[in-house]
C-alpha cells in the first residue's frame, strides 16, 4: 500500500470536510527550560501538524528544536520557512512558499532557487504553497523582512485572483497570512470567497486569537488553521475544546 503523505492526509481531511489545524512554533522564541511543557501542551491539543519557522529566524537550534520534539509528539512537524538557511533534514516536510502576493524577486524564485541544494540532500515532503499576505492593521514581521507590501484587506477581488494564479501555476496550497502577532485576522468574507473558488486546500493564519476565530475561520472554509503568537502567549488556549 502507498505510504500516505502530509500533503495526500491534507487532500483526504478537505475531500471529508476534515477541519486541520497547526501550531506554529518560532525558534527565537522558544524557551528551552519550557519545552517539555510545551509539547506536553502540544499532545494535549486538537493540533493536527506542528509547523516550524518565522520570517527571521536567528538561531541554530531548529534541529535540535525538531528532534526534541520528535522524541515526545508524533504529528507531522512541517517547516515554514522563510531563508533557505531554515530548513532541517529532520522534519517531516516543508511549505515551498513563493510570496505570491509581493513582486520581490528573492521570494518568488531566489530562495527557492538557493534551497534546492539543500533539499536535495534531505528526504523532505517537498509542498509548493502560494503564499499570500494580507493587510492586518501594521506593518508585520513578513512584510518588513520580504519588503513587501501585503494585499489590501478591503479587495477581495485581487485576493481570490492571486489565489488562482497561484493555483494555476502549480501550487499545492494556498497560505492566506495576516502575519504574526496581526491586529486584524484573515477578514472571513475573503476567506469564504478564495475557498469557493480554488480546488487545492486552504490554509488561514495570523491575528486568530481564540477558539471562537478558529471556527469562524473553518466555517468560512479554511481547510487549515495556523496558531502561534495565541498559543505562545497562554498555554491554556485549549483548555476549552473545539471540535475539528
Amino acid at each position: 500500500m502507498e505510504k500516505a503523505t502530509i500533503y495526500k492526509e491534507i487532500q483526504l481531511a478537505k475531500a471529508a470536510n476534515q477541519k486541520l489545524l497547526a501550531i506554529l512554533l518560532d525558534p527565537d522564541k522558544i524557551i528551552w527550560e519550557k519545552l517539555d511543557s510545551l509539547i506536553f501542551n502540544i499532545n494535549q491539543s486538537p493540533a493536527t501538524h506542528v509547523f516550524i519557522g518565522g520570517s527571521q529566524v536567528e538561531s541554530n537550534i531548529l534541529d535540535d528544536l525538531i528532534v526534541r520534539i520528535k522524541q515526545n509528539c508524533i504529528l507531522p512537524i512541517v517547516l515554514f520557512p522563510g531563508h533557505p538557511s531554515q530548513i532541517s533534514k529532520y522534519a517531516d516536510g516543508i511549505l515551498f512558499l513563493s510570496l505570491i502576493s509581493g513582486r520581490n524577486p528573492d521570494y518568488l524564485i531566489e530562495h527557492q532557487l538557493n534551497a534546492v541544494p539543500v533539499l536535495n540532500k534531505t528526504q523532505l515532503e517537498i509542498i509548493s504553497t502560494g503564499y499570500v499576505l494580507i493587510e492586518s492593521g501594521h506593518e508585520t514581521a513578513v512584510e518588513r523582512v520580504s519588503k513587501t507590501k501585503p494585499l489590501d484587506r478591503n479587495n477581495p477581488e485581487l485576493v481570490l485572483h492571486t489565489a488562482q494564479a497561484g493555483e494555476m501555476l502549480g501550487n499545492k496550497l494556498i497560505y492566506l497570512e495576516a502575519g504574526s502577532g496581526a491586529k486584524q485576522a484573515v477578514p472571513l468574507e475573503m476567506i469564504s470567497r478564495v475557498s469557493k473558488n480554488i480546488q487545492i486546500p486552504l490554509i488561514v493564519g495570523g491575528g486568530i486569537v481564540d477558539l471562537t476565530a478558529i471556527e469562524k475561520a473553518y466555517q468560512a472554509g479554511a481547510d487549515l488553521v495556523v496558531i502561534g503568537t495565541a498559543f505562545e502567549k497562554n498555554a491554556d488556549f485549549f483548555n476549552t475544546k473545539i471540535k475539528l
